[in-house]
């Protein structure tokens, strides 16, 4: 329900502003900013729902194929001691342990492509889980679905492809300087949305295939340091992105390759998967819509503002450090919009310049966090869940903790 409840915020605190704006201030503007601003991003949830229908298409379709070339299968035993912690409602060896690996494993590459049609399959194998006693499928999140999303939204990446390419374009010294702040500040930031949904839902997660995970998760962070340690900048852009591209191209290959093995009509399977990709496309946009609408008027009105000059006084009164305030919204935009985020991270480094504490700073926070709103709209409309519970809640602690530990690994690392 804070979904709701914040969605509502958003609307009434923007009229609040807007009525403030125009008779106060005398500012007849804004409330047709506003309506632009709405009808825009409205016409842009439409958009960008349609525009994942050809890519769910195809994804679904793929993961049809590796569902019947027992692919799937093979992908939840192996992950199945690690997750059973996390999802204990989830059977052993169910096919969601695996859709939920492969949209992990995604994320983590910076494949955005790849990873939202696997989690959205994730979602749906979820949701048959999540039924009422007489086997209707409930409005309400489960645990595993809001686990799985939380995880999500803290937004582990590997290689921030992105975030290196635009430092890049931006003339930046050492594009990758970046790298490990990153690293470290997602890694923090999915470890506080763990620990805030098992103190929800009383997990514990003292347990050595947890604890395996984590070891293996830094000693993959380790190795992608000492590959990327000596790299030139201009080329670890390219090939990192070659790294994910390869892997989730082998992913593919292998799924029709069992296929093949199995003996089955590839096409045909991948025909049938592809089918759900158009209608959970289409099944989406007026959850996509509602939010990014939303979003729109609050920032139309000069909500987001307020609230950044807020914190920047509230630090001063405090006599604290405020050189990190122009860069906050990305930090505040990110949970709301990817591309608003992204675009507020190259005007900054295009004023202050890349190589400054500010364009280093907002370039750390751009990978850190996640589209959380965005995430548990898509997430949730996909499979009708209306009463998100207290999704939307540890997901913004995931982001805060990102964000937090973001900004004093720009410190520690730039200032």
């Amino acid at each position: 329900m804070a979904l709701n409840y914040v969605w509502l915020a958003f609307f009434l605190i923007s009229f609040v502003v807007a009525v403030f704006k125009t008779f106060i201030l005398q500012d007849t503007t804004v409330f047709g900013a506003v309506m632009n601003a709405m009808l825009s991003n409205a016409k842009t949830g439409a958009e960008i729902s349609l525009g994942l229908a050809g890519i769910m298409t195809f994804w679904l379709g793929i993961m049809r194929v590796g569902e019947a070339g027992g692919m799937i299968d093979r992908f939840s035993r192996f992950v199945n001691p690690f997750f059973s912690k996390l999802f204990p409602g989830v059977p052993k060896g169910h096919p969601a342990m695996g859709s939920m690996l492969m949209n992990f494993s995604a994320s983590m590459l910076g494949m955005d492509n790849a990873a939202t049609p696997m989690g959205l399959k994730a979602m749906k194998e979820l949701q048959e889980l999540n039924k009422d006693k007489d086997g209707k499928e409930k409005d309400e999140a489960s645990n595993a679905q809001i686990m799985f999303l939380v995880l999500n939204t803290a937004g582990v990446i590997l290689i921030p492809t992105s975030v290196i390419a635009l430092r890049l374009s931006a003339h930046a010294q050492n594009p990758a300087d970046v790298f490990i702040p990153i690293l470290i500040s997602t890694f923090i930031a999915f470890i506080a949305g763990m620990i805030t949904i098992a103190i929800y839902q009383r997990i514990n997660l003292f347990k050595l295939p947890v604890l395996i995970f984590l070891a293996g998760f830094v000693l993959i962070v380790s190795g992608l340091y000492y590959w990327v340690k000596n790299m030139p900048p201009e080329e670890i852009g390219p090939k990192t992105a070659s790294l994910g591209g390869g892997i989730i191209f082998l992913i593919v290959v292998s799924f029709l390759t069992a296929g093949i093995r199995k003996k089955i009509n590839v096409y045909d399977v991948f025909i049938e998967g592809a089918k759900e990709g158009f209608n959970i496309s289409v099944r989406i946009i007026p959850y996509l819509v509602g939010i990014l609408v939303a979003i729109g008027a609050f920032r139309a009105t000069g909500c987001m503002d307020y609230l950044v000059n807020g914190i920047g006084a509230l630090f001063a009164w405090m006599g604290l450090n405020t050189d990190f305030v122009p860069a906050l919204p990305v930090a505040l935009m990110k949970p709301l919009s990817g591309s608003g985020s992204r675009a507020l991270m190259v005007e900054i480094m295009e004023h202050n310049g890349p190589d400054s504490f500010v364009g280093q700073l907002a370039s750390i926070i751009q990978g850190t966090t996640e589209t959380t709103f965005y995430i548990l709209a898509v997430y949730f409309g996909s499979v009708n869940i209306k009463k998100t519970r207290y999704a939307l809640t540890a997901g913004l602690i995931a982001d805060f903790c990102g964000i937090v530990s973001a900004i004093l690994l720009g410190y520690l690392f730039f200032h």
